[in-house]
């Protein structure tokens, strides 16, 4: 390897410790140095489960959905609701990646029943502690937590139907590897179905380089042609990236004064393993 390479490696091991550090506050309800010091982010720095509620059907969620998962799932995380795109079915098998505290596997399991199955897959010992607490709290037996980055799926291949998620791969430093990996895990006719921040211009440096906003959802916001690219060489068709322009509405109070909206927005992002 080379040292240009080793160089590159340690960025990107030291920014997933700055995520997995600023994701750990977040699940245990700390408001104090959490990842984006605004109650209307991404990063989901409330405990108080109103405000949450609130963020969360900003988001496009629904009260029933929010009424339906156990209390403390919801942290109001996220910048979409990749269920709607996703048109689950019952006994399918569903992997989301960077599952927090289970909230949108829990909405999975919902939709998939008990003969299905729902993989949640999340770098931060801290959530997954969380989530299985919640998952024996909702009695989800059909729900697993594993413990993985999303460039190194622990997941065996062609084992999901769907694969979901919402406002993470924007944080991963390799974006074209964790597309491979969605790829090699979904079976053939399997599907993603997920909602995270594209970037409609190239940012400024200042932006993509300020771990603040790179923890915040923003900084690593990947350009649609760029994410159009990767997924074409991870092998995927049918490719449908819809940017929602009115997500500027509330992404903007992620870094208030910083004018992120102009830069970037969320997507719905869709397509087939052929």
């Amino acid at each position: 390897m080379t040292n240009e390479k080793i160089t590159i490696e340690v960025a990107n091991d030291l920014l997933r410790v700055n995520i997995r550090e600023n994701y750990a506050q977040v699940a245990n309800a700390s408001n104090e140095g959490a990842c984006c010091g605004v109650e209307a982010s991404c990063c989901g720095v409330s405990d108080d489960q109103a405000i949450n509620q609130l963020i969360s059907t900003r988001l496009g969620y629904t009260v029933e959905e929010l009424a339906a998962v156990p209390e403390g799932a919801d942290m109001g995380l996220g910048c979409g609701n990749p269920k709607v795109i996703a048109a689950l079915q019952k006994g399918e098998v569903v992997i989301d990646l960077g599952s927090g505290g289970g909230f949108d596997c829990f909405l999975a399991a919902n939709e998939v029943g008990e003969s299905g199955k729902v993989i949640g897959v999340d770098m931060t010992p801290d959530m997954l502690s969380k989530a299985r607490t919640n998952a024996v709290r909702g009695r989800y037996a059909q729900v697993e937590f594993r413990l993985g980055e999303i460039e190194n799926l622990p997941v065996a291949d062609n084992t999901a139907d769907v694969v979901m998620s919402n406002c993470v791969i924007n944080l991963s430093p390799h974006k074209p590897r964790v597309f491979e990996e969605i790829f090699r895990v979904l079976k053939p006719g399997g599907r993603i179905a997920v909602s995270d921040v594209v970037a409609t211009q190239p940012l400024p440096d200042e932006m993509k380089n300020d771990p603040f906003l790179i923890s915040a959802c923003v900084g690593g916001a990947a350009l649609i042609d760029d994410l159009e690219q990767w997924m074409q060489a991870a092998g995927f068709a049918q490719i449908l990236i819809e940017p929602k322009d009115e997500s500027k509405e509330f992404i903007r109070d992620w870094a208030p004064n910083l004018a992120i909206e102009d830069y970037v927005v969320s997507a719905a992002i869709q397509a087939i393993k052929p």
